[in-house]
C-alpha cells in the first residue's frame, strides 16, 4: 500500500536541528555539480507531512546519483514575502537549479525571484498562481482524496454526525471541505457534516495551534460527531488527542498521521489519512528537470495519476470498506463522478 511506502521512507528522514540561518546544507555547492534545492514551508523537512514529503520525493533522486547535492531552507511563522523571496535568492546564488518551494505561502517571493533567475527552474507546489516560463505549479486534487475519507467517514459513523476542521479558511482548505463533504454525502445524504476553521487568511496560525484543534474537536465530539477530519497541519494532533480521550475517530491528512512519532499515543484512534503524494509531484518534477526537460505549467495530481489516496494502517478500515473507498475512487478517476471543490455545492 501506499502508506507502507511513505512510512519506510519517512523513517530515514529524521536529521539534525536546523542552523540559525535557516539553512540546512548537505555539502557546499559547486559548478560542476548539480543542486537541488528546497525551501520548505513552517516546520521544515523533520516535521511529518507534506513538507517531509517533498524530501521523501527528491531523496531516490539523490540516492541514486551521489554526485547531486541538496541544499535546504524553512519558512518561520513571522516570514514576510520579501524575506521569502530573500531566501529563494540565497539558494539560486548557491548554485541550485531546480528548485522546489513548498506551499502557497511562497506565491508572491516566487513571482518575483523566478524572472530574476529565468535559467532556474521552480517548482512551487499547492499553489497556481506564479504564470512564468520557468515555474511549474504542483497541484493536487485534494477535494478527490478528502472524498474518499468521506466515504470512509460515512461508513464508519454511527451517530450520522461527523465533523470537519480546517487549519486556515483559503480556497485550499476549502477544496477539502467540499471532497469530504461530498464522500460523506455520497453513502448517506442525511449524516449531518459539521465545519469550523481555527483561523482566517492571512491569520496562518491555524496550521500549528494544537489546543485549538482540541478545543474544536472536543466540541463536535461532545455534539454528536463520532468522526472527524482535520486538514490543518500541526493543529490535527490537538484533534487526535481528543479522539482519543473521547473514544472517537478522528481522520489525518497528506501523510499517513498514525505512523507520526507524536501521534504514537493517538494510534488506535486514527481510522485513517488522506494521502496527498507532494513525494511524487516533487520527485517528477525534479527528475525532468534534471533531464533538461521542459517543466513549466500546471502539473495536476488527482486519483487517475495515483496523487491522492488513503491509508489502512492499523486495520480499522475493514476490505468491505475499503472495497467501496476503492470504488468510488475508481468513478472519480474515470471522470463518472466529479468532485466538486466549493463546500456550497457539495
Amino acid at each position: 500500500m501506499q502508506n507502507k511506502t511513505l512510512r519506510k521512507l519517512g523513517a530515514a528522514t529524521v536529521t539534525a536541528a536546523l542552523a540559525l540561518t535557516g539553512f540546512i546544507a548537505a555539502a557546499p555547492a559547486q559548478a560542476a555539480t548539480k543542486t537541488i534545492g528546497i525551501a520548505y514551508s513552517l516546520g521544515g523537512r523533520d516535521v511529518p507531512g507534506f513538507n517531509q514529503l517533498a524530501y521523501i520525493g527528491v531523496k531516490p533522486l539523490l540516492d541514486k546519483n551521489k554526485s547531486i547535492k541538496l541544499i535546504e531552507s524553512q519558512d518561520n511563522p513571522t516570514a514576510t514575502d520579501d524575506q521569502r523571496a530573500e531566501r529563494l535568492r540565497l539558494m539560486a546564488g548557491r548554485g541550485a537549479n531546480p528548485i522546489v518551494v513548498v506551499g502557497f505561502t511562497y506565491a508572491a517571493a516566487l513571482g518575483k525571484v523566478a524572472k530574476e533567475f529565468p535559467k532556474i527552474q521552480w517548482g512551487i507546489v499547492d499553489d497556481s498562481s506564479v504564470k512564468a516560463a520557468n515555474v511549474q505549479s504542483i497541484v493536487f486534487k485534494e477535494e478527490e482524496g478528502s472524498y474518499l475519507v468521506g466515504v470512509a467517514a460515512a461508513l464508519s459513523s454511527k451517530t450520522k454526525s461527523v465533523g470537519f476542521i480546517g487549519g486556515v479558511n483559503t480556497p485550499l482548505i476549502l477544496k477539502f471541505e467540499a471532497g469530504y463533504i461530498a464522500g460523506v454525502h455520497s453513502v448517506d445524504k442525511t449524516i449531518a457534516v459539521k465545519s469550523t476553521y481555527i483561523s482566517n487568511f492571512p491569520d496562518f496560525s491555524g496550521f500549528n495551534d494544537p489546543a485549538k484543534g482540541y478545543e474544536a474537536a472536543k466540541g463536535m465530539y461532545e455534539n454528536g460527531a463520532d468522526v472527524v477530519y482535520a486538514a490543518a497541519g500541526g493543529t490535527g494532533t490537538g484533534m487526535h488527542k481528543a479522539a482519543s480521550e473521547l473514544g472517537k475517530w478522528s481522520i489525518g491528512v497528506d501523510a499517513d498521521e498514525a505512523t507520526y512519532p507524536a501521534h504514537a499515543a493517538y494510534k488506535k484512534t486514527i481510522l485513517t489519512s488522506m494521502l496527498k503524494r507532494v513525494d511524487l509531484g516533487t520527485r517528477a518534477f525534479v527528475a525532468d528537470a534534471l533531464a533538461g526537460k521542459k517543466t513549466a505549467g500546471v502539473k495536476t495530481w488527482g486519483s487517475k495519476q495515483g496523487g491522492v489516496g488513503y491509508t489502512t494502517t492499523g486495520g480499522y478500515i475493514t476490505k468491505a470498506v475499503a472495497a467501496k473507498i476503492d470504488a468510488a475512487q475508481k468513478k472519480i478517476a474515470s471522470g463518472a463522478v466529479v468532485v466538486p471543490t466549493d463546500p456550497t455545492k457539495a
